[in-house]
């Protein structure tokens, strides 16, 4: 097997407390290789995106342990988290989250620009990234000018700035329809390859699972072994 990227032991999430707790994650372990695209299926509810808030540093599980290209997130403050997420970790999600009055390069540019990257290099990297995507000929135009899939490859080459060693990506394909969902799919394993960055993508579109190199599957807090 090849070296992991992420491992992931025993996690254990709830909220709430009671007879109204959610048991959202109920000891999960997996393993996620280096350079691979893994789909992660299941139906809504079924923990997904508790998973991946995990995984990437955005939430803190209750019990079990969670590592990220050889780092351990519990032994990691605040700062450290911040680190990661802003170093090694690269988010995609659903919504796009772009920022309206800024052009597609501008997006793009923003996480460049809170490492202070030197102008020219940050230029010359968003020019890579929007031609990585197939958008070099739309830099200038805003997320409104853009169609739901051009928005889409502007938050993968966005979150792919500050090269990143693991890709998140929830329900990504989301909002589009399936012929463009299946596009951005594509996108993100030439991506994979292209850049060599690991992807974890949550996506319960049994369609696209064809497109990954592993597929695990969710199933009410737990991973469901073939």
């Amino acid at each position: 097997m090849a070296e992991a990227m992420v491992v992931v032991e025993d996690l254990h999430r709830t909220y709430g407390s009671g007879a109204a707790a959610v048991h959202a994650l109920r000891g999960v372990t997996l393993t996620v290789p280096r350079g691979e695209l893994v789909a992660l299926k299941g139906r809504s509810g079924s923990g997904k995106t508790t998973l991946l808030n995990l995984v990437g540093g955005l939430d803190t599980p209750d019990r079990g342990k969670v590592a990220v290209d050889g780092v351990e997130l519990a032994g990691l403050g605040e700062s450290g988290l911040l680190e990661l997420r802003r170093d090694r970790v690269g988010f995609v999600f659903q919504s796009f989250g772009l920022i309206p009055v800024l052009t597609a390069a501008e997006n793009v540019g923003v996480p460049l620009r809170l490492r202070r990257t030197d102008p020219r290099a940050r230029e010359e990297r968003v020019a890579l990234l929007l031609a990585l995507v197939g958008l070099a000929d739309h830099a200038a135009q805003r997320p409104g000018e853009l169609s739901g899939g051009q928005q889409q490859r502007v938050a993968i080459a966005r979150a792919l700035a500050n090269e990143p060693a693991l890709l998140i990506a929830d329900e990504p394909t989301g909002q589009l329809d399936a012929e463009t969902g299946h596009a951005v799919m594509e996108l993100l394993r030439a991506v994979v390859r292209a850049q060599g960055v690991t992807a974890l993508v949550a996506t319960h579109d049994a369609a696209l699972l064809d497109l990954a190199d592993r597929v695990l599957e969710l199933r009410d807090g737990t991973i469901v072994r073939p």
